[in-house]
């Protein structure tokens, strides 16, 4: 007798599902490895497939920016406290980096026009206009806070790199320096070579935060 075939389980596509396999791509093999092609050898479909759900990579490249940034839409809004909403955007735009370190540059490299870019932005000067500023202030206010949530990533990232490295070296650590020329960083030995990125982090946050206050309004 005859054994029944198993039916064919078919992938169904959708933009979600397209988006999200671009996203693991571009994690392992960097933005520039994504193309509508890869995307489709990802998911094991014909590429043609992949043009009824997503029309061009440009449109692939924004659902990418919007799946990175949609913790964003998240992060809470109208409680009356610009300054704690102002800590919670970039905490959860470092999240958003810390989570997709290759995809995130997407983001930041994404045209001002795109949807994203459009969404991020606008969220951003809503704040600096609730803190007292508008206009070139309240741009380089927002390009401070972005770089400060990358930035602070990329400098955990690259502090717990050489606290490693110091740690592994047969003498102990900063032995070699010399305290009557260098005083203050053999004081602060422990200091230094402690890795605290969270504390590290909301420090520096707080000190943003306090110097955008500062700032003089019109």
């Amino acid at each position: 007798m005859r054994k029944t075939p198993e039916p064919v389980v078919r992938l169904v596509l959708t933009r979600e599902r397209i988006v999200h396999a671009a996203v693991e791509l571009i994690e392992r093999h960097g933005a520039e490895a994504l193309s509508m092609r890869a995307v489709a050898a990802e998911l094991g479909v014909a590429v043609m497939s992949l043009y009824n759900h997503v029309p061009n990579k440009a449109a692939l490249m924004e659902g990418v920016a919007e799946y990175v940034v949609a913790g964003l839409d998240t992060v809470p809004s109208g409680t009356g406290d610009w300054r704690e909403e102002t800590r919670a955007l970039v905490r959860a735009f470092r999240a958003a980096a810390q989570d997709y370190p290759q995809a995130i540059r997407v983001v930041l490299t994404h045209s001002i026009d795109s949807t994203a870019a459009s969404r991020l932005a606008e969220r951003a000067l809503s704040l600096a206009a609730k803190a007292g500023f508008e206009g070139a202030t309240a741009v380089r206010i927002v390009h401070a806070l972005m770089a400060y949530a990358v930035g602070s990533q990329l400098q955990a990232l690259w502090l717990g790199q050489l606290i490693d490295r110091v740690s592994e070296g047969s003498a102990p650590a900063l032995a070699r320096v010399d305290p009557a020329e260098f005083p203050h960083v053999v004081a602060s030995a422990p200091a230094l070579l402690a890795h605290d990125p969270e504390a590290d982090f909301e420090f520096g946050l707080d000190l943003l935060v306090a110097a955008i206050d500062a700032l003089p309004r019109k």
